[in-house]
C-alpha cells in the first residue's frame, strides 16, 4: 500500500456493528470515518470521496439503497466502492444491492477474514485515482 492512508466510511445505525467494523478497517491501516444515520452522510460523502464506503441497508432514516443509488448517479462519487454489510440476506434481497451498485454485498454477522478479503477485492479491482 502506498504512504498515502486511505479512507474508510462506515455508515452502519448499530453503534456497536460500527465500531466493530472500525477497529477491523483501523487494524489493516485505514483512517476510519463513522456515520450512525445515512443522511448526514451524503454531505459527507462528497466533501471526504472516501476510498471505500461499508454501508449497512436498513437505516432509520434514508435507506442504505437510496444511499448506494445516489452515489452511482453522482459522477464525482460514482466510482467508489461500496460494500454493502447487512442483515438482509435473502437472494432477492443481495440481487436488488449488486443492482443498485453495490460492489459487494456482504451479510451479517461479517467475519474478519471475509470483510478483510472483500475490501482486498474492491482495491484490487479499483484503478488508482
Amino acid at each position: 500500500m502506498t504512504s498515502i492512508q486511505k479512507t474508510v466510511m462506515i455508515i452502519e445505525d448499530e453503534p456497536d456493528a460500527a465500531e466493530l467494523f472500525a477497529e477491523m478497517m483501523r487494524v489493516n491501516g485505514f483512517r476510519v470515518i463513522k456515520m450512525f444515520s445515512s443522511a448526514p452522510a451524503i454531505p459527507i460523502i462528497s466533501q471526504e470521496k472516501p476510498d471505500l464506503i461499508l454501508l449497512d441497508i436498513m437505516m432509520p432514516d434514508i435507506s442504505g439503497l437510496e444511499i448506494l443509488r445516489y452515489i452511482r448517479r453522482e459522477p464525482e462519487l460514482a466510482e467508489i466502492p461500496i460494500i454493502v454489510v447487512s442483515a438482509k440476506s435473502m437472494p432477492g434481497d443481495i440481487k436488488t444491492g449488486i443492482e443498485a451498485g453495490a460492489s459487494i454485498y456482504l451479510t451479517k454477522p461479517v467475519g474478519f477474514l471475509d470483510l478483510k478479503q472483500a475490501v482486498e477485492k474492491v482495491f484490487e479491482n479499483t484503478p488508482p485515482a
